[in-house]
């Protein structure tokens, strides 16, 4: 038997394995070593090429998933192609004599590894008959896996898009979510839908965690965009809590709670990010003035962003991550 070759075939096993595993089953491990590494390279690639074509860029999310299906197909039959080539008599043609050429052992492990089931060669009794087996459990596995973890990850990406919009649908930046829910007198009937769109967003974050890979899944669709409405949202609740007097504000166990939300789904996306250098453009309070919201002074508010400047950098810098640029600022 040649060891070099049964170990190298095992390890590439066990990795692929790992991984496979840590990626769709693990809820809290985020995405495997390797399949993280993949999305990161991929997505930094796409984003140089796409400089000037934010189409270029929606195709990430679909590329990683191809190319992940992909490795760890590749990384299976290749590992069990080395094991099986690891000793001489592991195989018998069923239909000539002679050796097992590279290219004979690659098409055994492909039809095993997927059940084809043609038969052309078989495995020798005892320790290759039980490895075959196993091939053909871990075959089995993958496609299962694959194909729950792909539906999984689209019904995710619909999920963050719907989201997106029914922030989008209230305003495209902080000022004009405000602004459409002043009735002229309070903010009442603002309630029922934060409400809804804290779920949503709750839902997203867990999804976030479950599938690291709906981070990659660009949309050039602004009001689709899930990040500048999380960003949108957040100006609103801050111009909400401390921009406005008491009396007229939404409820604060509403705004508390959309605010956690919001932090929640930031501390899980930040590992995509580093804090942005820039601070972000400020909220605009004439805006809010010129539709007759009572609003706090321009010196009392500018207190209160100090205060949320750090966070509001990390926001920036999620932004920026997206190749986008800040909600209410022109982009492409």
């Amino acid at each position: 038997m040649n060891y070099l070759y049964f170990g190298l075939g095992v390890s590439l096993l066990i990795v692929a394995v790992i991984d496979l595993l840590w990626t769709t089953l693990w809820v809290e491990g985020g995405a495997g070593p390797l399949t993280a590494r993949l999305m990161q390279g991929t997505w930094k690639l796409l984003r140089r090429v796409g400089t000037y074509s934010p189409r270029i860029r929606t195709l990430a999310g679909p590329v990683v998933l191809v190319l992940g299906l992909g490795m760890w197909i590749a990384l299976l039959w290749c590992g069990w192609m080395f094991v099986f080539a690891s000793a001489d008599n592991a195989l018998r043609d069923t239909i000539d004599t002679g050796p097992i050429s590279w290219v004979e052992r690659f098409y055994f492990v492909g039809y095993s590894l997927f059940t084809m089931g043609n038969g052309d060669f078989a495995p020798r009794d005892g320790l290759w008959q039980i490895l075959t087996a196993l091939m053909t459990a871990s075959g089995m596995l993958l496609v299962t896996l694959s194909i729950t973890y792909v539906l999984s990850v689209l019904d995710a990406v619909t999920q963050k898009r719907t989201f997106a919009r029914n922030v989008s649908g209230l305003g495209l930046d902080g000022e004009s979510i405000v602004t459409t829910a002043w009735n002229g007198d309070e903010f009442d009937d603002v309630a029922l839908p934060l409400n809804s769109i804290t779920t949503a967003l709750n839902e997203l974050t867990s999804n976030h965690k479950a599938y690291p890979i709906l981070h990659y899944f660009y949309t050039d669709d602004r009001e689709a965009a899930a990040v500048l409405s999380v960003a949108s949202l957040d100006d609103a609740l801050t111009l909400w809590q401390r921009a406005t007097p008491e009396a007229k504000r939404p409820s604060d166990s509403v705004l508390e709670n959309a605010r956690s939300s919001v932090q929640s789904y930031l501390d899980t996306v930040s590992v995509f990010v580093t804090q942005s250098d820039e601070h972000p453009p400020l909220p605009d309070l004439a805006v809010l003035r010129k539709a007759g919201v009572p609003t706090v002074s321009d010196e009392e508010f500018d207190a209160v962003l100090e205060e949320l400047k750090e966070r509001r950098r990390t926001m920036h810098g999620l932004i920026q991550a997206d190749a986008r640029q800040w909600p209410g600022t022109w982009e492409e």
